[in-house]
C-alpha cells in the first residue's frame, strides 16, 4: 500500500468502513519497518494530527488483524507488535536494544521444509533470530567506552 486511496481500496476490500483512525493506522504501518506496538501507533497517529484514542487504535488494530491487513506478533518479550509486510517473512529480535527486523528467507542459509505434524494442519511457521543487530554488534566491537 503506497498511497492514502489505496489504503481506503484495501479498507473496503475486506468490508471495512473508511474512517480517518483506521487510515491514519494503515499509513503508519505500511511506513514503518520496526513493528511498533499499539502505544507507539497510538503516539505516531496522534502526533501526525488524527485525534485517536488509545481504546480506538486498539479497536483498529484489532479490526485490521482479523481482516488480515496487518500481522499481530508476539515475540519473546509478550509485548503485542504489528506488521503491514505480509509477505513471508521472519523476524531478527536484537537482545540488547530489542529492536525487531525483517528477515526473508533469501537471507537464510538454507530454505526450511514444510513442516508436518501426524494429526494436524500446519497453516504457518513462524522463526524468530536473537542476537545483535548491526548497530549494537557494532558498539560491542568498538567497545564500551568508545564514543558514539
Amino acid at each position: 500500500m503506497s498511497s492514502p486511496r489505496e489504503a481506503e481500496q484495501e479498507l473496503r476490500r475486506h468490508g471495512l468502513r473508511v474512517t480517518a483512525p483506521r487510515l491514519a493506522v494503515m499509513e503508519f504501518l505500511a511506513d514503518s519497518v520496526d513493528h511498533p506496538t499499539a502505544d507507539d501507533v497510538e503516539q505516531a497517529v496522534n502526533r501526525h494530527g488524527t485525534r485517536a484514542s488509545r481504546a480506538s487504535v486498539y479497536n483498529v488494530l484489532r479490526s485490521l488483524r482479523d481482516a488480515g491487513l496487518v500481522r499481530e506478533l508476539v515475540l519473546d518479550d509478550a509485548v503485542c507488535r504489528y506488521d503491514a509486510n505480509l509477505s513471508t517473512h521472519h523476524h531478527f529480535v536484537c537482545r540488547r536494544c530489542r529492536r525487531v527486523e525483517d528477515v526473508t528467507a533469501a537471507e537464510l542459509p538454507s530454505p526450511a521444509p514444510p513442516v508436518r505434524l501426524e494429526g494436524r494442519r500446519v497453516d504457518t511457521t513462524s522463526l524468530v533470530l536473537h542476537g545483535l543487530c548491526g548497530t549494537c554488534l557494532a558498539r560491542e566491537v568498538r567497545g564500551p567506552h568508545a564514543a558514539d
